[in-house]
């Protein structure tokens, strides 16, 4: 059985006939009372916006390596800690794997010698 779509459809026409008759979602009201300090805020509050020059120093040259894909059984709350950090949470957790890795392969190093 088909799942029926939520999606629905329109030309470019029947977009500048909506818009034109008022029918867009868009609060032009709110949008012209917004302040040039109040919209300055809103960006300094984002905390994914990136104030400033970015820190190079752990920035790596080159290609990635190419990802593998697996299925992995992870608990729910450790999931969920990931997951409200939004989008991204999966390199999110891959990075953290990374870190734990490579603080694991100094110590093998350290202990070679």
């Amino acid at each position: 059985m088909r799942k029926k779509s939520g999606t629905v459809r329109y030309t470019a026409k029947q977009i500048k006939a909506k818009i034109a008759r008022g029918e867009d979602r868009t609060n032009w009201a709110k949008v012209n009372a917004t302040t040039g300090a109040r919209l300055e805020a809103s960006i300094r509050a984002d905390v994914d916006d990136i104030q400033g020059e970015p820190d190079w120093t752990q920035g790596v040259m080159g290609v990635p390596a190419p990802k593998d894909h697996i299925n992995i059984r992870i608990d729910h709350d450790v999931l969920e800690w990931f997951k409200k950090n939004g989008r991204g949470y999966q390199t999110l957790m891959n990075n953290v794997l990374r870190a734990f890795a490579q603080t694991r392969q100094r110590g093998e190093s350290v202990k070679s010698r």
